[in-house]
């Protein structure tokens, strides 16, 4: 498998090298000589580490709040709320039934029991090959382990997130997280048989449900956000610095579930992202390699045409291509790039590293560089699973094309890493520059949902009215708060350049 992807990969790396990446800004004499520094690091990865952790991030794009929560967070809020744990490691309410183990002072108590767990709800110690369970598969696992402490500790999940990016020196969040009524009987329940060829009448029949189910929504994440600011102390006269860090989500949709589920959670979806603005877009989640996924796929691209165009304003980020030859027939690749970017309407895709067996993969690039269709970057979620991993990798197939991309983490907690190690890892194995990770997270803002014009122009150059400081640019800035992200990226990225030469 990995053979002939690299093999693929190497020879459409050759058919693009001729085709010209997205300009960048021009380089100042600071960013020059840090530029000059990072290429020494290179050799000393820990000190690059360290260099790295200070670099300004921008956005994450592609994080998903539950697979972010590290193992220990979930593991003392079962011990706060008197859990139980089974024997596959899966955490529940009280009472505790035969078999099952209650959470309070378990790493006192059980601490071998503790440490299985941890194990269990992450891919700590996890050793491929040495187990009949791969990566994909232990992965994937470990969701429906902690999936019944997210709602309860919304808030709590919404802080040591929160604070994480802080650590990591990002700016921007964009989180993909449900409220609780995006799995309850109310709206998952068909109330009639659903139609594949007449959406408007499916729509009509769960639509009076839609209006109850988003003031639900809205008092969850008010609640939470509450909760979360109190536990950060935003608004006092000590804020911890993740207050500083602007989020917003996503809404997700199981891909696994029934087409009338799949139907319903779209339109819950769609319709929270109309009422409130902190969710700005809709995703779709769940693995693409699932036989129900797999059967349904042109079905569920069909269903966000449909809203796509009944609601123009609500933007995508689907998951899409995370399929690779063996872990799927040869039958089932070749399509599912284009056709969330063609059909579904998608402004940017989750992974895609499925690219390198797209039917005219050269023309599908073209096509996406030209709709500035951008592309989440995952590593050390896609050498997990399925295994893609160094050169195999078609980051440099997407930058060769001038497809835009940006480095983002995915599932912090289940992979027991931070944006800061993504950003090593594509430095020492996709050879990075500084001017490379620095375009990455411009493009974590200029690629968000984030509502306004962007500072920008899509040769990499600035807009005239912010060329510089001014009254003008200070209206134009007003007007957009992608441009504010922006501007103050720009002035992070101005003091961290001039620090780290301070320091030299």
């Amino acid at each position: 498998m990995k053979s002939i992807a690299a093999a693929l990969a190497a020879l459409l790396v050759a058919v693009l090298a001729a085709m010209p990446a997205l300009a960048a800004p021009a380089q100042s004499p600071n960013e020059a000589s840090v530029a000059a520094l990072m290429e020494r690091l290179k050799a000393n990865p820990p000190a690059l580490r360290v260099f790295l952790t200070e670099m300004p991030k921008g956005g994450d794009l592609h994080n998903h709040l539950d697979g972010s929560v590290w193992a220990e967070d979930y593991l003392k809020w079962a011990d706060q709320d008197g859990d139980c744990i089974g024997p596959d490691h899966a955490i529940s309410p009280p009472p505790c039934a035969p078999g099952q183990v209650d959470a309070r002072e378990l790493m006192l108590r059980n601490p071998q029991l503790y440490q299985a767990s941890i194990d269990a709800l992450s891919i700590r110690n996890f050793v491929a090959g040495t187990s009949e369970r791969s990566g994909h598969d232990h992965t994937f696992a470990a969701f429906p382990l902690f999936g019944a402490l997210v709602s309860p500790h919304l808030g709590d999940a919404l802080a040591v997130t929160r604070r994480q990016a802080a650590f990591d020196h990002v700016e921007y969040l964009e989180q993909i997280t449900d409220p609780a009524d995006a799995f309850s009987p109310t709206l998952l329940a068909p109330t009639a048989p659903f139609k594949p060829n007449d959406f408007e009448t499916d729509l009509a029949q769960i639509a009076p449900r839609l209006p109850a189910l988003v003031a639900s929504a809205r008092a969850e994440y008010d609640t939470a956000e509450a909760k979360m600011h109190a536990q950060l102390g935003c608004g006092t006269a000590k804020p911890d610095p993740a207050c500083e860090v602007q989020t917003r989500y996503l809404f997700f949709v199981l891909r696994t579930l029934q087409p009338p589920q799949v139907f319903a959670q779209i339109a819950l979806g769609y319709s929270l992202v109309r009422a409130d603005p902190r969710f700005v877009g809709v995703n779709l989640v769940a693995p693409e390699d699932d036989p129900t996924a797999l059967r349904d796929f042109e079905l569920q691209m069909r269903m966000f045409r449909f809203f796509g165009r009944k609601y123009p304003g609500v933007k995508l980020s689907l998951h899409a291509g995370e399929l690779a030859l063996g872990l799927v027939p040869p039958s089932e690749l070749g399509f599912h790039i284009r056709d969330t970017v063609e059909i579904a309407g998608a402004q940017r895709i989750g992974h895609g590293y499925e690219i390198v067996y797209e039917h005219d993969a050269k023309g599908l690039l073209k096509e996406m560089a030209q709709r500035g269709v951008a592309v989440e970057i995952n590593l050390t979620s896609n050498d997990i699973s399925p295994g893609v991993r160094g050169p195999e990798h078609p980051l440099s197939l997407y930058r060769q094309a001038g497809v835009p991309w940006s480095l983002a983490a995915d599932d912090e907690g289940v992979f027991r890493i931070d944006l800061t190690h993504e950003y090593v890892r594509a430095a020492l194995e996709q050879h990075l520059t500084y001017l490379d990770l620095k375009q990455s997270a411009r493009n974590g803002i200029t690629y968000s949902f984030l509502p306004g014009e962007s500072l920008w122009r899509a040769d990499g150059v600035r807009l005239a009215v912010c060329a510089k400081a001014g009254p003008g640019c200070d209206a134009f800035l007003k007007g957009s708060e992608k441009a504010q992200a922006q501007w103050r990226l720009e002035q992070d990225f101005a003091r961290f350049e001039a620090k780290v030469l301070a320091a030299e």
